[in-house]
């Protein structure tokens, strides 16, 4: 049987409350990885990032959006998160990845790498087969055929 204590602890003079029964301590809201769960599967495609599209706040989350936009990949198709406005977000992420950076990018709900990982994926071809296994047709395939087209 649980013994609970109450534990209160002083900050300034605001009173903090807290209950445990000394070995784990109780919370209510749900796991994060359950919220990123969800958040990896409600779209084709999902970003982790600092910042936002219109805003990236470090050079390796702008350089993934560079590389979503060159695709032609939408907001309608994927959904980006700002890490930043959540330390529970930016902390369970790299978490439920096993992976310790961010970006970090999902397709169809599996974790396909950050930053470098998808520079090489966009360099040798391989994202454009990554976003094709799920329907999304990328806007680089018109350019290349374009390009294939004119050097005939």
């Amino acid at each position: 049987m649980n013994i609970l204590g109450r534990i209160i602890r002083h900050q300034g003079n605001l009173p903090v409350k807290c209950l445990a029964n000394y070995t784990h301590f109780y919370c209510t809201s749900p796991p994060v990885s359950n919220q990123i769960q969800d958040m990896v599967k409600k779209n084709k495609v999902v970003v982790f990032m600092k910042g936002n599209p219109e805003a990236p706040r470090c050079g390796f989350s702008n350089a993934v959006v560079q590389v979503m936009r060159m695709h032609g990949i939408k907001s309608d198709v994927a959904q980006y998160y700002d890490v930043l406005s959540d330390e529970s977000l930016r902390q369970g992420i790299k978490e439920y990845s096993n992976w310790p950076t961010i970006p970090q990018v999902f397709i169809n709900g599996e974790f396909v790498g950050g930053c470098d990982i998808m520079l090489q994926m966009h360099q040798n071809g391989e994202l454009i087969e990554e976003f094709k296994k799920v329907g999304i047709s990328s806007a680089l395939l018109g350019k290349n055929t374009e390009n294939e087209d004119t050097k005939k």
